[in-house]
């Protein structure tokens, strides 16, 4: 992510020329890094649950997640007026945590509903060619639901669909290694790996502080 993120960087003040927004090189990347966001956070709820975190406790967490996810849209709204983040990753990991939680009972079925999560928006088109009066889905206010027939104009978008499908499958997968595999679960990180444990445990912080740090340096670079 944070290299990817400073390859946009670059091209956004000049200094390269990608198209982050048509390359399917580019584009597959950011797929790739927002799946196993939503993997690894369902995978991490997998484990609140099977501790029995309480409500409070998620609550706290989940505050801290959509306190953030406003301060993106704001940052964004400065930097992209045209096209700011309304409903981003941070956006869509505090809705999709809260479902989530709600069906960590589902258990196995949370494999299904993961596939038709993610298999829905692929008939959006079609649904909005045959009834015109889903085109209000494509509106701000509601495509944050993901059942669109066009990308909205955004920096980022990270819609419940298909992507809640992703994070039940995080769920399920999680609750499957804690089932029959707890000792792969409950084993030690390699020394090698540390400073990747330190970044998974502060996620959060790095994912608000790496931009404005990366493209104050390029820009402090610039200047000099």
């Amino acid at each position: 992510m944070t290299v990817f993120h400073f390859c946009f960087d670059l091209a956004w003040l000049g200094w390269t020329r990608e198209d982050f927004y048509r390359d399917p090189f580019w584009i597959v990347q950011r797929t790739c890094i927002v799946s196993l966001f939503l993997f690894c956070a369902g995978l991490g709820q997998s484990v609140a649950v099977a501790q029995a975190q309480r409500w409070p406790r998620f609550w706290r967490r989940w505050g801290q997640v959509a306190g953030c996810a406003l301060l993106v849209t704001a940052g964004s709204y400065v930097m992209f007026p045209r096209s700011f983040i309304s409903f981003g990753v941070l956006h869509g990991i505090a809705v999709m945590l809260v479902l989530v939680r709600l069906t960590a009972g589902w258990g196995r079925w949370l494999w299904l509903a993961g596939a038709v999560a993610i298999a829905l928006p692929f008939l959006a088109p079609a649904a909005h060619a045959a009834w015109p009066e889903l085109e209000a889905l494509n509106a701000r206010w509601l495509n944050w639901l993901g059942f669109v027939s066009r990308k909205p104009r955004t920096e980022d978008f990270v819609p419940v669909l298909p992507w809640l499908g992703v994070m039940w499958w995080g769920m399920a997968a999680g609750q499957w290694l804690l089932r029959e595999r707890r000792d792969f679960v409950q084993g030690r990180v390699p020394r090698a790996l540390a400073p990747l444990a330190w970044l998974g445990r502060w996620s959060l912080s790095w994912y608000m502080l790496h931009q404005p740090v990366l493209i104050g340096m390029l820009m402090l670079l610039r200047a000099s």
